[in-house]
C-alpha cells in the first residue's frame, strides 16, 4: 500500500476516475502532493475542457511545489518541511546577523 500520492502532470477527465480510486485506496492518514506547474494549476493545458486545472479542484492537496519542472532540490525541501524534518527558517536568522 501507499502512504501518499504524488500527482506529477495535468489531471484530464480520462484519468479522473483512476485518481479518485487510488485516493481512495490509500489508508488514512493521506498525503496528497502536487508537483510541478500542471499538477498544481493545469499548467499550459489550464481551462482546457479536458483538463480539471490543479490537483487541489478534485483532492485535498497538503503540499505543492512549483516549477516547470521543479527542481529535484526544491521537491525534497518541500517534502521534509512537509514531514518536520526541517523548519521554516527567515533569512535573517540563518545569516548570523543579529
Amino acid at each position: 500500500h501507499a502512504d501518499g500520492l504524488l500527482i506529477t502532470g495535468a489531471i484530464t477527465q480520462n484519468m479522473r476516475l483512476a485518481l479518485e480510486k487510488t485516493y481512495s485506496a490509500i489508508p488514512e492518514p493521506k498525503i496528497v502532493i502536487a508537483v510541478g506547474a500542471c499538477a498544481i494549476s493545469g499548467g499550459p493545458f489550464r481551462d482546457h475542457p479536458e483538463v480539471l486545472n490543479g490537483a487541489n479542484n478534485m483532492l485535498p492537496v497538503d503540499l505543492f511545489v512549483p516549477g516547470c519542472p521543479p527542481h529535484p532540490i526544491s521537491i525534497l525541501d518541500g517534502l521534509l518541511r512537509l514531514l518536520g524534518r526541517i523548519e521554516n527558517c527567515s533569512r535573517s536568522r540563518n545569516s548570523g546577523q543579529d
